[in-house]
């Protein structure tokens, strides 16, 4: 019986896996980022971490958050001076703070 309750009640604090993917998803933004450290090899580097970092956002997040996510990190590091957006920490928000099927 006590497990049905603690089933039921909802903590006031994130659990740490969803910190941990937030800490995760920063790290990878800023190695989508590094590309415009040295100039001449962006687009060259973007080519290899495109699929990666749409790999990567399909793993951390499931579902059609992931795959969206996953397609739109693959745009965003091909198309040319786009690397600045933060895929993984927007997509960790919209999870976090937007999708009402995971906030109930």
């Amino acid at each position: 019986m006590s497990q049905d309750i603690q089933l039921k009640v909802k903590p006031n604090y994130k659990p740490q896996a969803t910190i941990a993917k937030l800490i995760l998803g920063l790290f990878f933004d800023f190695i989508g980022m590094l590309s415009y450290i040295i100039p001449g090899i962006a687009e060259t580097t973007d080519l290899i971490w495109a699929p990666i970092s749409g790999m990567l956002l399909v793993v951390m997040y499931k579902g059609t958050v992931g795959k969206v996510a996953g397609v739109v990190g693959i745009l965003e590091e091909l198309i040319p001076f786009t690397d600045i957006i933060p895929t993984f920490t927007i997509t960790w928000f919209y999870e976090n703070y937007l999708d009402k099927k995971n906030n109930k």
